[in-house]
């Protein structure tokens, strides 16, 4: 329950500002809040299944040198806090190819989502925290954190067309980054 808690916070916190909730916002208008959040969640659920499936295995092979693990994980999340607040943002060409995506609208969405979440911020951050956490709690947490924020993402997007507080978010996510991140770097620290 605890990875299952603490990976819905982390990573929800880490989409904020994402280029994915970006995505969201567009698909959104082209095709049913449904369609776009059923893909989402698809895309997600596999993306996060090998995120969790890697941070297993890094985890199991340092199991001896969990402080090491900690200090690593907390370096990730101050990188994490800074790539946050460096921003994301759709290139020209990602927001043509959501905008004109033609065929159903699950493959569509789930296809560009999964393509999208490779290599991205909040993948890094599952498997940073599948080294520490139960992996199936981490699993199903990443998912919920994600597929909330890009529901709030779409949500909100609705109501206030685009006129986000950009800048408050990225702040805000990046502080708990750094949060988390020193917590983890002085665990290490201590447990050594």
């Amino acid at each position: 329950m605890d990875a299952f808690l603490l990976s819905t916070a982390v990573i929800f916190v880490a989409e904020l500002g994402d280029k994915s909730q970006l995505m969201a916002m567009t698909f959104a208008a082209r095709y049913t809040v449904r369609e776009v959040l059923l893909a989402i969640t698809g895309a997600t659920l596999v993306v996060h299944l090998a995120s969790v499936a890697i941070g297993a295995l890094v985890g199991n092979a340092f199991a001896d040198s969990q402080w090491v693990i900690s200090i690593i994980a907390g370096l990730a999340f101050l990188v994490f806090a800074a790539w946050t607040l460096r921003g994301d943002s759709l290139t020209a060409d990602e927001e043509e190819k959501a905008r004109r995506s033609t065929g159903a609208a699950l493959l569509a969405v789930g296809t560009a989502f999964f393509l999208a979440e490779l290599g991205d911020k909040t993948m890094l951050a599952t498997i940073t925290l599948a080294t520490r956490e139960g992996w199936f709690g981490t699993w199903i947490g990443s998912t919920l954190g994600m597929v909330a924020a890009d529901a709030l993402a779409i949500g909100v997007g609705a109501l206030l067309g685009r006129k986000l507080p950009e800048r408050v978010i990225k702040i805000g996510a990046a502080v708990a980054f750094l949060v988390f991140g020193v917590l983890l770097i002085v665990e290490g620290v201590t447990s050594r």
